[in-house]
């Protein structure tokens, strides 16, 4: 059979050089991702066989085997598992970091922390490569489950790897470790078990040491969630999470209930204190882990939880689940539509427990991590939407930390009637928008929305109680109606120049079309204009990001608002109301409009003839 020769695909070199040497301050990580490699590679032929049980022909308990070979100077980790055959090698170890090699260098390199460092393990799936922090050659020798061919793969961890046929006779995978001259601790009986007991204590299935002549069973392979919570350790549950999540975090909270009445259930629920990099990603998958009576059925439904609860990480095991279950009849059951509700409703009532905890910096580090994943929920399901609700925090105008929407409502100002907000790309951007002046002068809080979700849900939620949500780009704020609190009295006005309407008139018939409407602003205090949406029409921030995505392909056109008191506008106006040459004054509406363009974060529509205009005037000016 020829031997085969490929390149890795993507910044290969780079990449392995990071895990071997940079990735992890522990090098005895690289057991517990190989040994919990294994462990998902029998879990995987486990729900497979439930459908298609000859896959399990040649028969053998489901099992993870470690043999050392002092001789050889090897340590083998073996598992009959699924296994692999050539094309899987070839894509699944021949492209590192698959999620995207170019971000994990990126976000390697930009780390701080060795912590921050080890959290990338789970997020890009380059735990296999840690191998050759110990190992300066891996072979991987793999039968596939059902086919009769095995397949070798060889690296040194330089660039290249090699593929050729072999025999194998049995399924499952052997990673044999050609250790490094330095690295003969891991031939070491008690040194192995030391990391095993440390790391993989509880995976659920058997782990033997093949130490020479000697073979004995050296993990407890004790379901965990099947203990009682009085018999479990914070550290227990801190490994568990860390080997069920692929995770070097700790778990920001720990979910542990058995249900019992209609259906019996057994969950055990973790949520991150660290983001995951592909918690954005389009496919919105979750990884929850389903289990029947202890056998692994899937982590790949979305059934078990909502997308917007995919940062929940953990396991369900159902007593009540068929073990002969297929994977569309798993997506139907009835039972899996119970348990979802059931775990759904006790994910949000232990948040809301600790949003109110004394400790608010807690609750505070889990929303700036997965707040806005939550608030899709107040878009998707409605039946969830008032209790999302009372977890959602907001930065806000009047606050330098996160607030809630009841804070909020109770310091709504005398005569206000509706939630104020305003959506733009950055906190800073959105806070110093020109569309807050009137609010900041009345000291009405308004809300600052920079999440992309924000767009969807709020014109979906509608109200708070009986606040409606209201954007402040939008024409008709009522601000006339709301009353400056005692002590803070609203700055004395100057007077709105005269004949202004005549200036209004002149910039109707010079902007034309550009415009929907030109008006005079209550909501200005500094700036001389701004654009805002009409009422009905789409707000300004949903259409950028529409237009970003080429969901829409023009500006629709917006009402032009002018301060009255500014200084400009004063000077236009006497301007518009002589008679003669308005041909500096129409240069001077354009600039206005461009001008206004540019506070909301847009080019002027003809960038070079906005610098022509702005040079003519100020060369006039000087």
């Amino acid at each position: 059979m020829t031997l085969e020769r490929h390149g890795f695909q993507a910044e290969v070199s780079r990449l392995l050089h990071i895990v071997a040497h940079s990735l992890y301050s522990d090098k005895s990580v690289y057991l517990r991702e190989l040994i919990s490699n294994a462990s998902d590679a029998c879990d995987k032929l486990r729900y497979l066989a439930l459908t298609q049980p000859e896959l399990l022909e040649g028969g053998g308990d489901l099992a993870v085997t470690l043999t050392t070979d002092k001789e050889k100077k090897t340590l083998t980790i073996a598992d009959n598992g699924i296994g692999m055959n050539k094309d899987d090698l070839i894509s699944h170890l021949g492209t590192i970091a698959r999620s995207g090699s170019a971000k994990f260098a990126e976000e390697l390199s930009n780390a701080k922390t060795q912590e921050q460092k080890v959290s990338l393990i789970g997020q890009f799936g380059v735990g296999f490569y840690s191998a050759f922090m110990v190992a300066d050659k891996v072979e991987v020798i793999s039968r596939k489950a059902g086919e009769s061919q095995g397949w070798r793969w060889v690296s040194d961890g330089t660039g290249e790897f090699t593929v050729e046929a072999v025999d194998k006779p049995s399924r499952g995978t052997d990673i044999v470790l050609h250790l490094k001259k330095e690295e003969g601790e891991w031939l070491e009986a008690a040194r192995l078990e030391h990391v095993i007991a440390k790391h993989s204590e509880h995976v659920a299935l058997p782990i033997h040491l093949k130490d020479g002549a000697e073979e004995r069973h050296v993990n407890q392979q004790a379901a965990l969630w099947t203990k009682s919570k009085s018999e479990i350790t914070d550290e227990q549950y801190r490994d568990f999470y860390r080997h069920i999540a692929h995770a070097w975090d700790e778990p920001w909270a720990t979910i542990h209930f058995k249900a019992e009445g209609k259906i019996d259930y057994t969950a055990l629920l973790f949520i991150p204190s660290q983001r995951p990099i592909d918690l954005f990603t389009p496919e919105r998958k979750q990884s929850l882990k389903l289990y029947a009576k202890r056998i692994f059925i899937t982590d790949q439904s979305d059934e078990i939880l909502p997308g917007w609860l995919r940062f929940v990480k953990g396991l369900v095991d159902s007593e009540d689940l068929q073990l002969n279950i297929s994977r569309e009849m798993l997506q139907a059951s009835p039972v899996i539509a119970k348990i979802r509700a059931a775990l759904v409703k006790r994910i949000l009532s232990d948040l809301n427990k600790r949003a109110n905890d004394d400790d608010k910096a807690a609750y505070e580090s889990f929303w700036d991590n997965f707040g806005p994943v939550l608030k899709e929920g107040l878009y998707e399901d409605v039946t969830q939407r008032d209790e999302i609700l009372k977890l959602v925090r907001f930065r806000t105008t009047a606050s330098d930390g996160w607030v809630s929407l009841t804070d909020y409502v109770a310091r709504m100002k005398e005569g206000q009637k509706s939630i104020y907000y305003i959506t733009g790309d950055s906190l800073d951007t959105v806070a110093r928008s020109a569309q807050l002046e009137g609010f900041k002068a009345k000291g009405i809080e308004v809300l600052l929305l920079t999440d992309p979700i924000d767009e969807f849900w709020i014109p979906a939620v509608e109200k708070f109680g009986e606040a409606e949500f209201r954007s402040v780009t939008r024409s008709g704020s009522d601000l006339d109606t709301v009353k400056a609190s005692e002590g803070e009295k609203e700055e004395e006005k100057k007077p709105v120049a005269e004949n202004v309407d005549s200036l209004i008139s002149f910039l109707k018939i010079t902007l034309k079309d550009s415009v929907k409407d030109v008006r005079l602003s209550e909501r200005l205090t500094d700036s001389a204009c701004c654009l805002v949406a009409d009422s009905g029409d789409m707000d300004m921030h949903l259409e950028r990001l529409l237009r970003q995505h080429k969901r829409l392909e023009a500006s629709l056109p917006r009402v032009l608002e002018i301060n009255g008191r500014h200084p400009l506008v004063a000077a236009m106006t006497k301007q518009a109301a002589k008679d003669g040459d308005w041909h500096e004054l129409a240069e001077a509406a354009w600039l206005l409009l461009d001008q206004a363009k540019i506070q909301d974060g847009e080019p002027p529509a003809d960038p070079a003839l906005f610098v022509k205009r702005l040079n003519t005037l100020l060369a006039k000016a000087i």
